[in-house]
């Protein structure tokens, strides 16, 4: 039996989460078809339903991977939401867990790679220890990155938001991690995430353009040390106006597609059960698959 795994998420036609799986199961040498579905949140219910019937009948599903805006939403689709996941309320993989072939048993366990993936690219970028922090955005994956600033060793962070009244996720995992948060406005922001470390956007792609523009005033000015470094995790296009004056102004620049990478990796462990046994080399395919520079995991 072909084996099942997906990415869900609206809109999803620009994901490159399957062509990262794709390459991994083809170099792992097992037989799983990875696709991206378009599903809303007011969907998600009916079609977990179906998700699970498909498993009673047959089993084949495995695996799924979780973006916007299902991320706060899978919780309550699932048997158990383990790990950091669990504190935050915010997933973004479903493992099917099952004994043997008694697929009426079939556990859905969610879990959130996205904030291994946020802490190692920050970590391989050079991130500093116990960092100043501000994140662009309040949803779901600011809440990851809050999660990812603490494990960094980050005393606080500032959070800017386009609108103050819309950062429930946000202030959620400042309470469940325990890391002091101001969450601000995002107009005028410029001086304060000039300043930082690490800066780690989550907005949409070229929500951070007005940011931009101040930025590029701000970092204009003669400052004692150039830019710390931004994770931006809108992907396409690339580089970002954000990103590009980043670099432009000597700081160091993470793309979001190498978070994507890294947190695709921990959710291949998940799908195939591998865990840490997982052969080194699918890393190397799964970069080549989207055309990133390999890295050292």
């Amino acid at each position: 039996m072909t084996l099942r795994a997906a990415v869900l998420g609206h809109p999803i036609s620009h994901s490159k989460s399957p062509a990262l799986h794709r390459a991994a199961y083809a170099y792992l040498g097992v037989d799983y078809a990875y696709r991206a579905i378009d599903v809303t949140e007011a969907a998600l219910p009916g079609f977990m339903r179906q998700v699970r019937d498909e498993v009673r009948a047959e089993g084949g599903w495995r695996g799924l991977s979780v973006t916007m805006p299902l991320k706060s939403a899978m919780v309550a689709e699932v048997d158990e939401v383990r790990g950091v996941a669990r504190a935050l309320g915010v997933v973004n993989t479903v493992a099917f867990e099952f004994d043997g072939t008694d697929f009426d048993q079939t556990r859905l366990v969610a879990y959130n790679t996205d904030v291994a993936g946020i802490v190692n690219a920050l970590r391989h970028a050079g991130a500093a220890s116990a960092p100043t922090a501000a994140v662009l955005g309040g949803g779901g994956t600011a809440a990851a990155a809050i999660a990812a600033i603490k494990e960094l060793g980050a005393g606080s962070a500032d959070v800017f938001v386009r609108d103050v009244g819309r950062a429930a996720e946000a202030r959620a995992a400042s309470a469940a991690v325990d890391l002091p948060i101001q969450v601000l406005p995002l107009a005028g922001a410029a001086a304060a995430v000039a300043a930082a470390d690490v800066v780690i956007s989550t907005l949409p792609p070229r929500a951070a353009d007005a940011l931009a523009g101040e930025l590029a005033a701000e970092l204009g000015e003669e400052i004692a040390a150039r830019p710390g470094v931004l994770l931006d995790v809108a992907y396409d296009p690339w580089p970002s106006r954000v990103a590009a004056v980043w670099q432009d102004a000597g700081g160091t620049v993470v793309p979001g597609l190498e978070m994507l990478i890294y947190q695709a990796v921990e959710q291949v462990r998940h799908f195939t059960g591998l865990g840490e046994a997982m052969p080194a080399g699918v890393i190397d395919v799964m970069c080549d698959a989207v055309g990133a520079p390999r890295r050292v995991f």
